[in-house]
């Protein structure tokens, strides 16, 4: 996406691409929505510098999302859209694994919107395997906390691009990300110990009727 979360994805898989006990390719791809303004040119200056293949795939997502199908809540639509031209993508290009810029507020985050909108506890995996597609979505910084990727980011002058969505920071999960900073605030370890509780799922006490 050009955001802080898949750049610094990106500097680390190169980085670790040196010292991996198994050899993997990397390409990078950006999905552009079709929103005006979006520049892409530091980010291919980013990859030529990183030897990374780079394709920009040109959709009219953003488009559909807010012209025609005028969504009064749009992420959920333009997610999935996106989820099916980036597995598409990837999949022309020969690549079996895509991964995700997700980090550890991103999976607290989708569990209380699931939690509050949708009435489930559920968020996303580490590693999720497609069957349809035949691939495997990984999400390798899925552990690492938010500010310490603001830190990096700034810390290896990573070029982060500027967001042209219409909805951001007017979103759904703004709102919970809001929520959790004020309770972080009474609970300062609040993120750490609702991560502790989603990997302890041998003490898991909910109801079965």
């Amino acid at each position: 996406s050009g955001g802080k979360d898949s750049l610094i994805l990106l500097k680390a898989l190169k980085l670790y691409q040196f010292m991996s006990p198994v050899k993997y390719d990397i390409e990078a791809i950006t999905l552009d929505m079709g929103f005006e303004g979006a520049d892409w040119s530091e980010v291919k200056k980013l990859c030529q510098e990183l030897d990374i293949p780079y394709t920009v795939k040109d959709t009219n997502i953003g488009t559909i999302v807010f012209d025609v199908r005028k969504e009064k809540n749009p992420c959920s639509l333009c997610a999935k859209v996106r989820r099916g031209a980036l597995h598409n993508t990837a999949l022309e290009l020969g690549c079996k694994k895509v991964a995700l810029g997700h980090h550890r507020e991103d999976v607290i985050e989708t569990l209380f919107l699931s939690l509050f909108y949708e009435g489930r506890l559920n968020t996303f995996s580490p590693v999720t395997y497609l069957d349809r597609k035949d691939i495997t979505l990984i999400r390798p910084i899925i552990y690492a906390p938010e500010p310490e990727i603001k830190k990096a980011v700034n810390r290896h002058n990573i070029p982060v691009v500027f967001n042209p969505c219409p909805a951001n920071g007017e979103t759904k999960r703004q709102y919970i990300k809001n929520l959790l900073q004020d309770i972080s605030r009474d609970v300062p370890n609040v993120h750490e110990q609702i991560l502790g509780a989603l990997k302890k799922t041998h003490v898991r006490n909910l109801w079965n009727v």
